[in-house]
């Protein structure tokens, strides 16, 4: 067993062993390696094995007498002296991960996912070690239940935070006091209670649980189980240490997906779901992830097609037309569209559509006519609400379905019950010329245009008024499906998005598409609504990024005006168009991509880019 004194810089010296005592198979061992080398620098030792110590024989005493010297007391590898500030170790192609940190939280990772052994292997090839052996200690006298012990240990961990030492210390006594007390020692418990928690000093209204609320919480004995909880209690210390000391749980995984999240939101066309995400690959979508291709043409109106919209769960689709009728399909398993009813019964156009929240009925209005309600599943006609006079341009449903509104030729919007009962009519002035009006999902804020460029949002508990004013006449606008943004189409062929949750503010604009004489209108849609598709008086279907307003594709196909687009909630990768040409379009992946799609449903979605 030399000593070789190696002239290499730092170097203080090296065990090398020459095949004797030397448990391998390889030729090299003949000639000698490094078992141990020790370095100096300006302010610590450091060492390092060169091989698992398991390759060292049993009767190679002096070996292991020497390498003991650099082994924890408890039987533990120590971890590597921490170098100075500016000296310590960074890899990554940039250079800013901390070694030490990394190998860590691989560790961490490792220990579990049930990985023991590897685990300690790597803290042993490494010499860095998951926790110091304080921590360990403090570990295990937790896991035992050697509570005062504990309490001896964690003032010996590095702590320096005053309120962090009194919080875990009460996080410690409160568990012993609990199980104290399930022994049924009550005067021991008490006594916890009055000389070790009371002497912390800490606010503790709320802090000591009742044993119901503990059990639910997991920190409850449950029969002879005492690891459960006592695993639950340090799962809560360790969110109070500082990770530093306490490599936080499953922190590796949740590295993993912040990475994945921001790949995700970076990625131009992203439209799939979280299982499309691979780690073996930077992630980006293509072109080929929105529904740019027809797979259907429906065509059972007999006149230009005028409004449509998918059911809120997206398993049906309503369209309405110039015919006087509006259509009910169903969307297939297979994605095909089927007729299911067809209505009848206005005297009129249909100008649009509105589904309940439970989409198990639907709303028509006849243009300055009547509001039908209809049986989705049966497809007869509920109720007909009308006003002697006067007629109805609107319809929407509030209140989880029991109440709904119209707007009125008369610049009023009427609110009415099921039965057809007159509850409310809120007179602002509004104009006549659109359909557009929209209620919030809880039924407080009215939104509806009251001049040619302006919109108004009213607080119907409050009456407090908020305006979007525009500098072009608005010709429509829709909703979000999380009641927060706006979109609004201009005469001028560009549409605007509103932020409305506080002050409307507006976020971005998209042009592109054409209008100079018929009302067109655009949707939100896509995975996360992060897409936004509108008609065009030049029968195309346009799509644009929400977030940057680039033009995505501009879909040709149909043969007149396109009045009207809605993407389905439930698919990002459909869309439906209404035309002029009499024709409803389903938009969805070229068959290659729905192939891929159900062949590869977990895999990578990483496609041509834009």
């Amino acid at each position: 067993m030399p000593l070789s004194l190696a002239p290499r810089e730092g170097l203080l010296f090296e065990i090398w062993g020459f095949g004797a005592g030397i448990e391998s198979q390889s030729p090299i061992a003949a000639w000698g390696r490094p078992i141990l080398s020790v370095w100096s620098s300006e302010s610590a030792l450091d060492w390092g094995f060169s091989r698992p110590t398991s390759a060292i024989s049993e009767d190679n005493e002096p070996v292991r007498k020497l390498i003991k010297l650099f082994i924890d007391p408890l039987g533990g590898l120590m971890a590597r002296p921490l170098p100075s500030q500016g000296r310590e170790e960074m890899i990554g192609p940039k250079g800013v991960i901390k070694k030490i940190e990394f190998v860590r939280t691989i560790t961490k990772a490792l220990y579990s996912l049930g990985y023991e052994r590897t685990g300690a292997v790597l803290e042993e090839e490494s010499g860095i070690s998951l926790y110091s052996s304080m921590v360990d200690l403090f570990r295990k006298q937790v896991l035992d239940g050697n509570w005062d012990e504990s309490l001896i240990t964690l003032h010996k961990i590095g702590l320096d935070d005053e309120n962090i030492l009194k919080s875990v210390s009460f996080l410690i006594l409160e568990q012993k006091f609990f199980e104290i007390l399930e022994k049924n020692r009550i005067m021991e418990a008490l006594e916890t209670l009055r000389s070790e928690i009371t002497t912390l000093s800490i606010n503790k209204s709320g802090c000591i649980v009742s044993p119901s609320q503990r059990i639910l919480l997991g920190f409850a004995n449950v029969g002879t189980e005492t690891l459960k909880p006592r695993m639950k209690l340090l799962e809560e210390l360790q969110k109070m240490l500082p990770p530093s000391i306490m490599v936080p749980e499953r922190r590796l995984e949740h590295l993993v997906e912040q990475a994945l999240g921001v790949q995700r939101e970076a990625c131009y066309f992203h439209n799939s779901h979280e299982s499309c995400l691979s780690l073996y690959t930077d992630h980006q979508c293509g072109k080929d992830q929105l529904p740019s291709h027809t797979t259907q043409v429906l065509q059972e109106h007999h006149d230009e097609v005028w409004f449509l919209q998918f059911s809120n769960e997206g398993k049906y689709l309503a369209s309405s037309s110039n015919d006087k009728s509006a259509i009910i399909w169903e969307v297939c398993e297979d994605g095909e569209l089927t007729l299911k009813h067809k209505l009848i019964g206005h005297k009129k156009s249909v100008l649009m559509v509105a589904w309940s929240p439970d989409d198990g009925q639907l709303l028509t209005c006849g243009m300055e006519e009547a509001v039908r309600r209809w049986d989705v599943h049966s497809g007869e006609c509920l109720y007909v609400y009308e006003k002697t006079g006067l007629g109805l341009i609107s319809c929407g449903w509030l209140l989880h379905g029991k109440q709904l509104f119209s707007g009125v030729t008369d610049k009023t919007i009427c609110f009415w019950d099921l039965d057809g009962k007159e509850l409310d009519s809120w007179k602002g002035q509004r104009t006549s010329k659109t359909s557009d009006v929209a209620v919030t999902k809880d039924g407080r804020q009215i939104i509806s245009m009251c001049q040619e460029t302006v919109i108004l949002l009213v607080d119907r508990e409050t009456k407090i008024q908020t305006l979007i004013e525009e500098e072009q006449t608005i010709t429509s606008f829709s909703l979000s499906g999380d009641d927060n943004f706006l979109l609004v189409n201009l005469i001028n062929q560009e549409i605007h998005l509103w932020n409305i949750r506080n002050d409307p503010k507006l976020v971005g604009t998209y042009k592109g598409h054409k209008r100079s004489r018929f009302l067109i209108r655009s949707c939100f849609g896509g995975l996360e609504q992060a897409f936004i598709a509108s008609g065009s008086e030049d029968s195309q279907v346009y799509i644009w990024h929400r977030s940057t307003g680039d033009l995505l594709e501009a879909l040709p196909g149909h043969s007149g005006t396109v009045n009207c687009v809605s993407w389905n909630p439930s698919n990002p990768h459909m869309l439906a168009s209404a035309s002029d040409d009499h024709t409803i379009r389903i938009w969805g992946l070229s068959k290659v991509n729905r192939k891929r799609k159900e062949t590869y449903g977990n895999g990578a979605c990483n496609g041509s880019s834009k």
